[in-house]
């Protein structure tokens, strides 16, 4: 996808959460929508991702830092985000993963990284998460795990094994709490 279909597929997600449903996302909207500090951290991972993708990895990494020192949310230029995107609240949040589907809910102080140190940032050592998820405050997904299409994970719950489609998890170290 286009940068600009990306930024029009998060500010739709917004508007969904913002009880605006099947309001259309056109330019003058995703403007106004750009003072919103659920929606400028996204902005600024896409333009982020979108200049390491095209070999500006020095721009990449200045927005990048902006992220971080404005909002706290820390996003690695080479992890791949879906369309849909949304914090509701960013402050505390890294994301190291590998790859994260459309639609995620990420809520603030969640970490999506490797178990050990990894600074060559190695795929099968950093969580992929799939479509509709939802990560609860306070959670962590380390290492090479999967989170399944649809999945819940609970708030401050700690993830270590690969979580299926569907499932509620929760606990330290999570657990399935509920299948649908």
């Amino acid at each position: 996808m286009s940068l600009m279909a990306l930024l029009k597929a998060d500010a739709a997600r917004q508007l969904h959460f913002a009880g605006a449903k099947g309001v259309q996302v056109g330019t003058l909207r995703l403007l106004t929508m750009m003072p919103s500090p659920r929606f400028v951290p996204v902005v600024l991972y896409r333009l982020a991702h979108a200049c390491a993708r095209h070999h500006l990895r020095p721009v990449g990494k200045l927005f990048s830092m902006m992220n971080f020192v404005l909002f706290g949310v820390e996003i690695g230029l080479d992890c791949e985000i879906g369309p849909g995107l949304y914090f509701p609240h960013t402050s505390g949040t890294v994301i190291g993963a590998r790859r994260i589907g459309a639609n995620a809910v990420i809520y603030h102080n969640v970490t999506l990284g490797a178990k050990e140190p990894d600074l060559a940032y190695e795929p099968g050592k950093r969580p992929e998460v799939g479509d509709d998820v939802f990560i609860g405050s306070g959670a962590k997904i380390l290492g090479g795990v999967f989170l399944g299409d649809r999945s819940v994970v609970a708030a401050n719950a700690v993830v270590l094994q690969d979580v299926p489609a569907g499932a509620v998890v929760g606990g330290i170290p999570a657990k399935v709490l509920k299948q649908t």
